[in-house]
């Protein structure tokens, strides 16, 4: 009888407040994540707020029209990335009032201009310097010392990923793969690639870049190319001497540029030792077989 009545007693006790179970999940992740608003949320500062006017210039308003042609009319919001990188171009960054111009000339809700803005990268969202130094450290350009180029960096301009020289002449910032593996280790500036560098290539390249432009005004790379305020004007023997015939190499103060690409003696990215294959004539009809077989 009492073995009839145990099942019974034990049910009848009040159960343990559910507030004082333990869970019973797990997250996967062991550590508090430390989550980011850089890249998704914007935040008003002095120099990026919707009370500064833009505008795009004539110039570009005739490139916008020209760019707006290649799409059909009620189509022409798919022109939202060629425009917002035309306006970081003349603004130097997309500001939250580029993208609202972009947003009013394609006829969109601001909103949609600022997905595409925060989704890609290349849309610099804070203002950079002249130069904008992007280092690769992908694993092709890890392997081949990419380190030594990110040191080469911070010591010859003093300061870190994502950060700006006090005189705003550069910008330094680690990225993902750029496209060059076979000329790594790599770093893009502005719209230009400077390929197979060593830490001493490196430090001469950014010290040339600096004096250059100290000397000259050369903008290097950017969407002018390689122009000077003194050629531009046709005037004076420093921007006689800033732009040779090719417009590839700029000379200041007798510390000359190097011009974009391999910076070991490639021409591109041919082997390094010289050429494994085809280093002879190819066959020719007389060394197949005669009797049709294959």
């Amino acid at each position: 009888m009492a073995s009839k009545l145990v099942p019974f007693v034990f049910r009848s006790v009040p159960r343990v407040p559910r507030q004082f179970q333990r869970a019973q999940w797990r997250a996967f992740s062991v550590s508090r994540p430390a989550r980011s608003d850089s890249l998704n949320v914007h935040r008003d500062t002095p120099e990026n707020n919707a009370k500064i006017p833009f505008k795009f210039t004539a110039q570009n308003e005739e490139l916008i029209q020209e760019i707006l042609s290649r799409y059909p009319s009620q189509y022409k919001k798919a022109a939202v990335m060629p425009l917002l990188d035309l306006g970081q171009r003349q603004h130097g960054f997309t500001s939250i009032s580029v993208m609202n111009e972009v947003a009013r000339l394609l006829e969109m809700p601001p909103m949609r201009v600022y997905e595409v803005a925060t989704f890609y990268t290349m849309y610099n969202r804070n203002p950079t310097g002249k130069f904008h130094v992007q280092v690769c450290t992908t694993t092709p350009c890890m392997l081949r010392d990419s380190d030594a180029v990110m040191k080469a960096c911070e010591e010859t301009l003093g300061i870190h990923h994502g950060q700006t020289t006090k005189d705003g002449l550069f910008t330094m910032t680690e990225v993902e793969c750029l496209g060059a593996c076979a000329n790594a280790p790599m770093v893009q500036i502005n719209d230009d690639y400077y390929e197979d560098l060593t830490y001493d290539t490196t430090v001469s390249l950014l010290k040339a870049l600096k004096h250059a432009s100290e000397a000259t005004g050369a903008n290097l790379g950017g969407a002018d190319g390689l122009a000077t305020k003194d050629a531009q004007a046709g005037q004076g023997s420093a921007g006689q001497d800033a732009i040779n015939a090719q417009g590839r190499s700029v000379g200041a103060g007798g510390l000359k540029v190097p011009s974009p690409g391999p910076l070991s003696g490639r021409k591109s990215c041919e082997p390094a030792g010289g050429l494994t294959c085809l280093t002879s004539e190819p066959w020719g009809n007389e060394t197949l077989r005669k009797d049709g077989a294959l």
